[in-house]
């Protein structure tokens, strides 16, 4: 039996969402075709998005969570291609790009993986074309819909993760007295 993908509907917003697409444009070709995905599902969602790009899909995580801590993104859009060659390299990119961005998913952020893993460039070249199968968009989605679900179940918190709940470290009680210098 020929099995058919699903799609959920297009997530809707009573109010704009920006978001920040992170791109390693190691295949430049490849990352194009990803971007020009991910921005137009996120103009078609009446959103708006920024662009930064960082040297490899290792670096992917830590710019999505400097990102979270020092600007005002609603969710993210991670893109890049890791092709796989003759070394073990492949399998370290793939998990700890993957294991980063997951952990930062698991702190509250709203990110969409577009990440490729491929074994060849025609399997890239068909993945992030928008004209094929789109990942760019797909990944872009992602983050759409996990923002639609932080905003239906409620504000945004302080304090989620690793993130301190005000700008001033407490480390244990309230002082007995006014401490001097």
């Amino acid at each position: 039996m020929a099995e058919k993908e699903y799609s959920l509907p297009r997530a809707e917003f009573d109010k704009p969402v920006k978001l920040l697409i992170v791109v390693a444009p190691f295949y430049r070709d490849i990352a194009d075709n990803l971007i020009a995905g991910a921005q137009a599902e996120i103009e078609a969602s009446g959103g708006t998005w920024d662009l930064v790009e960082v040297p490899g899909a290792l670096e992917l995580p830590t710019a999505i969570g400097i990102a979270e801590r020092m600007s005002n993104f609603d969710g993210y859009v991670a893109l890049g291609c890791v092709i796989r060659g003759e070394t073990t390299h492949y399998e370290t990119v793939c998990n700890d790009s993957s294991r980063g961005i997951t952990l930062l998913g698991l702190q509250g952020l709203c990110i969409g993986n577009g990440i490729l893993t491929v074994e060849n460039r025609a399997q890239a070249e068909v993945r992030a074309d928008p004209n094929a199968m789109n990942k760019g968009a797909g990944a872009a989605a992602a983050a759409l819909h996990l923002i639609a679900l932080s905003r239906k179940w409620g504000a945004s918190r302080k304090g989620v993760g690793f993130v301190p709940s005000t700008q001033e470290y407490k480390l244990a009680g309230e002082p007995k007295d006014t401490p001097k210098a």
